[in-house]
C-alpha cells in the first residue's frame, strides 16, 4: 500500500511506460505506412474519427465498471482485516481479563502467543503465487520493500517464536496450517474451562471471538482464491487493444486536414491517448488481487505486525518489536 499523498507523475510513468512506449512505436509505424501509401499511390488509410470515437466512450465505460468492481474486491478486503483488528483486541483484552488462577500469567502468554502464530500462517497463506496474479512484478520495483510472504519457506522461521516444536510439527501437514492453529486454541480453550481458569459465560465469549475470527479468514480465502471473473477482465483488455490500434488510423484523418506535414503528431496525441485508456486498464488489473503483496493490496504484513504489538503489550510481554514504518511509501 502507498502511504504518500500521491505518486509522482515519474513514479507512475515508470510503472507504466510500456504501453506508452509500444503506442508511440505503433503510431510511428502507421504514421510511416500512411505517408509512404499517400506518395506512391495517393492511397489512404485514414479512417473517420467519429466512429473511434463512440468506440472509445464504449471502452471508458466498461473500464469503469470493471475499476469500481475491483475497488470493491480492495476495500472488502481492507474491511475483513479492519474486522481481524477489531476482534484480535477483542480476544486479546477477554484474554487477560477471563483468564484466572494460578500460572495464568504463563496461560494467557500462552492463548496470545497461539494466536499471533495464527495471524502469521494467515497472511503466508494470503499472500501465496496464484496464477491470475502478478507476481512476476512483485520484488522487480527497487522503491518497494521485500517481502518474503509469498515463500512458505520463511513461515517457520516466523511462526516458531509463537508455537512449540511440536505444535508446528503437526501444523505443517495440514493443507490449511491457519484453520488448525484456531482449532488448537478452542481445543485449549476447552481445556482451561474444564480446568475451572474461567466459567461458561466467558469460555462462550472466547468462543465466539475464535468463530469471529474464522469467519474473517474465511472471506479472505473467498478473495484470494476467486478470482475477478475472467471474461470481465479479458474483455476489458482486448477492447482496449482494439480501441487504441485504431487511435492512429482516426488521428491521421485529422491532423492530415491540417496540412500534410502535421500528420506526425498523430504520433504524440496518440500515444497520449492510448496511454490513458491503458493506464486505467492496468489500475484496475492491478487492484483486483489485494493480496498479492505489489504496489497497492491491502498491507497485511504491516496490520499483522500492528495487532502482534497491541497483543504482546496487553500481556506486559518483553521484546515487543517496532510499529513498522513505510519503505519509499510503501507499507506492505
Amino acid at each position: 500500500m502507498y502511504t504518500r499523498r500521491h505518486y509522482g507523475f515519474w513514479k507512475l510513468f515508470r510503472w507504466s511506460k510500456k504501453p506508452f512506449l509500444y503506442s508511440i512505436l505503433y503510431a510511428t509505424l502507421i504514421t510511416l505506412v500512411y505517408r509512404s501509401l499517400f506518395r506512391a499511390f495517393d492511397f489512404d488509410i485514414s479512417l473517420n474519427w467519429q466512429p473511434i470515437t463512440v468506440l472509445g466512450i464504449a471502452v471508458a465505460f466498461y473500464l469503469g465498471f470493471k475499476n469500481s468492481a475491483s475497488y470493491d474486491r480492495a476495500w472488502e478486503a481492507r474491511k475483513i482485516w479492519g474486522g481481524i483488528v477489531n476482534n484480535s483486541r477483542g480476544f486479546g483484552t477477554s484474554v487477560v481479563s477471563f483468564v484466572q488462577g494460578e500460572h495464568s500469567g504463563a496461560i494467557k502468554k500462552e492463548l496470545v502467543y497461539r494466536y499471533i502464530a495464527w495471524l502469521t500462517a494467515l497472511r503466508y497463506q494470503l499472500r501465496t503465487d496464484r496464477e491470475w496474479e502478478h507476481t512476476e512484478n512483485r520484488m522487480k520495483d527497487h522503491d518497494m520493500p521485500r517481502i518474503a510472504e509469498h515463500a512458505l519457506s520463511g513461515l517457520e522461521q516466523d511462526i516458531l517464536p509463537f508455537l512449540g516444536d511440536n505444535e508446528w510439527i503437526a501444523f505443517q501437514k495440514t493443507s490449511n496450517a491457519a484453520v488448525q492453529i484456531l482449532r488448537k486454541q478452542a481445543q485449549r480453550l476447552q481445556e482451561l474451562r474444564d480446568e475451572g481458569y474461567f466459567e461458561d459465560f466467558r469460555h462462550m465469549e472466547l468462543h465466539r471471538l475464535l468463530l469471529a475470527l474464522m469467519d474473517e479468514q474465511g472471506r479472505s480465502e473467498r478473495i484470494k482464491n476467486f478470482p475477478f471473473p475472467r471474461q470481465y477482465a479479458s474483455v476489458a483488455i482486448w477492447i482496449t487493444l482494439l480501441f487504441t490500434a485504431l487511435i492512429p488510423f482516426g488521428l491521421l484523418s485529422i491532423f492530415s486536414q491540417e496540412s500534410f506535414g502535421a500528420v506526425w503528431l498523430t504520433i504524440p496525441f496518440s500515444a497520449l491517448i492510448s496511454w490513458v485508456f491503458l493506464l486505467m486498464e492496468m489500475i484496475g488489473d492491478y487492484s483486483e488481487n489485494p493480496f498479492e503483496g505489489t504496489y497497492n493490496d491491502v498491507p497485511i504484513t504491516s496490520i499483522s505486525k500492528g495487532i502482534e504489538i497491541d497483543l504482546r503489550e496487553l500481556i506486559d510481554d518483553s521484546g515487543v518489536p517496532e510499529p513498522p514504518q513505510p519503505v519509499n511509501g510503501f507499507l506492505m
